[in-house]
């Protein structure tokens, strides 16, 4: 399997779980996640996008990193160039790193959406700002490793019929999810959490490690 992990621009903390996650992965960065490369110790083999944002004072190695420049005027995000890069060097699964957060909701959304979609396509995708992680939930099943506690959300992005939910505090089964629900939002995790879903495309919200209470 080819693994990419995607330096994007949102929040990113580095963690324990973060690092077995991307370990081994080749490594592309879109635009200011560039930033993000000296913090997981990773050096990019490209860094594509119009070159907007780019952190001051950037270490010789990574400022010497090949660049695919692309104009500010675009019909693709940074993000969304970098992920079309990986894909055309075999990429079979996704890590987004930075995918939550930063400046730019539209941005957030559009890689939440993304997610789901490449998912759909066959892509395996994990998106994570290192606290907290994503996961496209397609009709089928499939388990979880979070621990006890772990709280999590279902983000539905339709109607989902047939939603089960196992090993969590509210368990649900086979329950019908109005598009714009909250429901399924701020469970936690009790057991091996399993989701099984009968139609529909949401995404599944955990935060594996929370951020202290400001």
């Amino acid at each position: 399997m080819g693994t990419f992990t995607i330096l994007l621009g949102g929040e990113l903390i580095r963690t324990p779980r973060l690092e077995r996650q991307i370990e081994g992965s080749r490594v592309i960065a879109a635009d200011a996640g560039i930033g993000h490369a000296r913090l997981l110790g990773l050096l990019p083999e490209l860094w594509v996008g119009d070159f907007d944002s780019v952190p001051a004072n950037l270490p010789k190695d990574l400022a010497a990193v090949p660049r695919k420049v692309f104009p500010a005027e675009k019909d693709m995000t940074d993000g969304e160039l970098a992920i079309a890069e990986a894909l055309q060097r075999g990429a079979t699964s996704l890590v987004l790193a930075g995918a939550f957060g930063g400046k730019r909701a539209d941005h957030a959304f559009l890689h939440l959406a993304l997610a789901v979609r490449l998912s759909a396509a066959g892509t395996h995708v994990l998106l994570t700002s290192g606290a907290q992680e994503g996961v496209p939930v397609l009709p089928g099943k499939a388990s979880f490793d979070y621990d006890n506690g772990t709280l999590f959300s279902v983000l539905g992005f339709s109607e989902l019929s047939g939603l089960t939910v196992t090993g969590a505090k509210w368990p649900l089964d086979r329950v019908e999810v109005a598009f714009g629900s909250s429901l399924t939002i701020s469970n936690e995790v009790k057991g091996r959490l399993g989701i099984a879903l009968e139609r529909g495309r949401a995404l599944l919200l955990a935060h594996p490690y929370p951020l202290p209470e400001s």
